[in-house]
């Protein structure tokens, strides 16, 4: 902790990128961790039903998982958002880099979130656009539909999307102009996403998750423990 608050403390531009584990201690579950999403039994399985072909050919079971698994609208930010978002505020966080859709980050109060794998808060329909809060997605039964008839899909990057390209590049310059890289509850191992850290060209690379990841190594300082229990204690 004293080395980390040190390297704080010497940075000038922050960039925070973000995985499951970092809303985790909000009580939302990761994908991959034993007890993760991806873990748990199901006729079929979540990555497929998290996909753009599921959705498309099974639409009416992809919202029956979706409502029940990806909807955690009662959930709150942890003191890692918090922190997050003090950081920012004090000028040293450039940007936080998220995978996650949950938006915990922008209740928080953080500004500058890229968000590369949507929000479940933005829905549209995929008829005549018309825009939709996850609410009404949550209350909805069977399959959402708009006023027009047509279905509304969340904003979320599914298996077989692309990630939205304004946002990546937003997120490739903002890491590649940071000179300190905190990466935290991420397996790195989802890409395209994990290969941005590639263009980190700062001077140091820390990594805060409770399982160790591929670019442990490479970083240094390396924090195995639950990103918001880490992150409260810095002061700013």
């Amino acid at each position: 902790m004293t080395e980390l608050q040190s390297i704080i403390d010497q940075s000038r531009r922050i960039v925070f990128f973000g995985g499951a584990g970092v809303s985790t201690e909000s009580g939302i579950p990761d994908f991959r961790s034993a007890d993760g999403l991806y873990n748990q039994k199901y006729d079929v399985p979540p990555e497929t039903m998290l996909s753009r072909t599921f959705f498309d050919r099974h639409t009416e079971k992809f919202f029956e998982f979706y409502r029940d698994k990806m909807l955690c609208l009662d959930a709150k930010p942890n003191a890692a958002h918090y922190k997050l978002a003090e950081l920012e505020q004090s000028g040293r966080l450039t940007a936080v880099v998220t995978q996650n859709i949950d938006g915990l980050h922008q209740a928080a109060g953080s500004k500058n979130v890229l968000e590369l794998h949507g929000s479940v808060h933005r829905n549209y329909c995929m008829k005549c656009h018309k825009p939709y809060t996850a609410e009404y997605i949550l209350k909805s039964t069977g399959i959402p539909r708009c006023s027009c008839g047509g279905i509304i899909k969340p904003d979320v990057v599914l298996y077989e999307e692309q990630l939205n390209s304004d946002t990546v590049n937003k997120a490739v310059t903002a890491i590649s102009r940071c000179d300190t890289l905190i990466i935290a509850g991420t397996s790195l191992t989802v890409y395209p996403a994990a290969g941005m850290v590639q263009y980190f060209r700062g001077k140091k690379l820390i990594l805060i998750n409770r399982d160790s990841t591929p670019m442990d190594s490479r970083a240094d300082l390396v924090i195995h423990s639950p990103v918001g229990e880490v992150l409260k204690d810095i002061k700013v």
